[in-house]
C-alpha cells in the first residue's frame, strides 16, 4: 500500500498531477485555499470553472491547472461540520470522489489541502482514514497523496493521525 505523504507549506507552489481545491458550491473562487488557487491558477481557472456550472458538497469535478506548478485541480466542496453523520459522509466522498477522478483522469500524484478542517470545524482523521482506505481498494493503482497543512498546527495533527 502506498504511505500518505504529510507535507507543509503553500499548496499552490506543488508539483503534482493534481492538487485539490477545497472549494464552494459555485468554484467560481472564495477565500482560503479556494482563493488562492484561483489567484495563483491565473483567470483562465475561472473561465472553465464557469462552464462546470458548480458543484454539489462531496462531488469533485476536475480542471487544468494552468498557471500553477500542477497539472490539474480537482475542485470538492466540504461540508460545515455540525457533527451529524451525514457531514461525516460528505467529508468522506470529498476525499474518495477526488481521488476517483485522477484515476479516472489516469494521474498518479494528488495533494490535498485540509478540506473543512479548518473554519469548517472536520476532525482531520476522517481525511486520513477514507485515503487508507481507498489506498486498500485501489492496491493494484499507482498513486502518490500527499497532506499538504497550510499552518504548524494543522501540520502537527496529520503527523500524529499519520504516526
Amino acid at each position: 500500500m502506498n504511505k500518505i505523504k504529510i507535507i507543509q507549506g503553500d499548496i499552490t507552489k506543488m508539483k503534482a498531477d493534481a492538487i485539490v481545491n477545497a472549494a464552494n458550491n459555485s468554484l467560481l473562487g472564495g477565500g482560503g485555499v479556494d482563493g488562492a488557487i484561483h489567484a495563483a491558477a491565473g483567470p483562465c481557472l475561472l473561465e472553465e470553472c464557469m462552464t462546470l456550472h458548480g458543484c454539489h458538497t462531496g462531488d469533485a469535478k476536475i480542471t487544468l491547472g494552468y498557471d500553477l506548478p500542477a497539472k490539474h485541480v480537482i475542485h470538492t466542496v466540504g461540508p460545515v461540520y455540525s457533527g451529524m453523520h451525514s457531514d461525516d459522509e460528505s467529508l468522506e466522498s470529498c476525499y474518495r470522489t477526488s481521488l476517483n477522478v485522477a484515476k479516472n483522469a489516469n494521474l498518479h500524484s494528488i495533494i490535498f489541502p485540509a478540506i473543512s478542517t479548518g473554519a469548517f470545524g472536520f476532525p482531520a482523521k476522517i481525511a486520513y482514514k477514507t485515503i487508507t482506505d481507498w489506498q486498500k481498494e485501489n492496491k493494484a493503482y499507482k498513486m502518490q497523496v500527499a497532506m499538504c497543512a497550510y499552518d504548524d498546527k494543522t501540520y502537527q495533527l496529520y503527523k500524529q493521525i499519520a504516526a
